[in-house]
């Protein structure tokens, strides 16, 4: 088929597949991510390559890049998926947003603080609309919504991440969610008002895994003060980070959406200057955001984050 065909057609199977070789930077990435064979990959993105009749890849040591020409292609695929999202939306949208399943991939903190409260609200107000949430990080959230397994996900900026930009993504800020000083009501700064981050330089710290968007944030505000924390314990639960704050292994920032924490005997003193926080954020598939039952999800966890007495614009 040549491109000036009246017949001129594209598999979107096969584009999908030649992003994902542009994401990962091989054949074999791209068939473990996909649970294909490698050979299926290729025999794939080949027959895409004739039927275009233009070279779609190009060895580079043990992986392969993408042609110019690929990439002229893919710049069209993001504006053909997102129509086809927009059309989808449009035949949902006929029962205005009162039925429907919405699949929403989430932070821990933020089910708890924004998730449940909105899907309270919509059960009461849509009860023919039904929500289905899974816990994910921010990383796995978003590739979840890129695979197609999640319509909506509650994510923190965090490295890596799509930029506000990113013409796949429909994006609606929620919150600036402050991070706070959590120390045992012992400590000889618990009776503070506020602190400076640099006073705690020679103090052992409790974060997540270093690959954590909070954990991140606390790295980047402590470099900014001068110094470089001394984590000695990692988990990823607010409620296990402030037992081990209590018992007085260290000290942590820890977000004020993640309060109330369960542990007695703690102090929470907020920082001077300019606080470190986390930006949480809701976001779809570009052109999702029309379909009614997801807008509905998006509006009500708007309405949610806005009424938080924590909440920062």
């Amino acid at each position: 088929m040549s491109l000036d065909s009246e017949n001129f057609t594209i598999d979107l199977r096969r584009l999908r597949l030649l992003r994902e070789v542009e994401r990962r930077g091989t054949v074999a990435a791209t068939a473990a991510a996909l649970h294909l064979t490698p050979s299926a990959v290729s025999q794939q993105l080949a027959g895409l390559a004739r039927e275009l009749d233009v070279p779609l890849l190009e060895r580079v040591g043990r992986g392969v890049r993408l042609t110019g020409q690929a990439r002229v292609l893919l710049t069209h695929a993001d504006a053909v998926s997102a129509q086809l999202e927009k059309a989808r939306a449009d035949l949902v949208a006929f029962d205005a947003g009162t039925v429907g399943e919405v699949r929403i991939g989430s932070l821990a903190s933020t089910i708890a603080a924004l998730v449940g409260p909105a899907m309270r609200r919509l059960r009461h107000d849509r009860p023919g609309l039904r929500l289905l949430v899974r816990e994910r990080d921010a990383v796995a959230a978003v590739a979840g919504l890129d695979a197609g397994d999640l319509d909506v996900v509650v994510a923190v900026d965090h490295p890596g991440g799509p930029r506000r930009d990113d013409a796949r993504y429909d994006r609606v800020d929620l919150l600036t969610d402050v991070l706070d000083v959590l120390l045992p009501g012992e400590h000889p700064l618990a009776g503070r008002d506020a602190l400076a981050l640099r006073e705690l330089a020679e103090e052992e710290w409790i974060a997540a895994a270093g690959d954590d968007a909070c954990t991140q944030i606390t790295v980047a505000a402590c470099a900014t003060a001068g110094f470089a924390p001394d984590v000695r314990h990692h988990t990823l639960e607010y409620d296990a980070l402030a037992a081990l704050v209590a018992a007085g292994a260290g000290v942590a920032l820890v977000p004020r959406m993640a309060h109330p924490l369960r542990p007695s005997g703690l102090r929470v003193i907020p920082l001077t200057g300019p606080s470190p926080a986390r930006s949480i954020y809701a976001a779809t598939r570009a052109g999702r955001g029309a379909d009614a039952p997801t807008a509905a999800v998006l509006e009500e966890l708007r309405r949610v984050a806005a009424e938080r007495p924590d909440a920062t614009p």
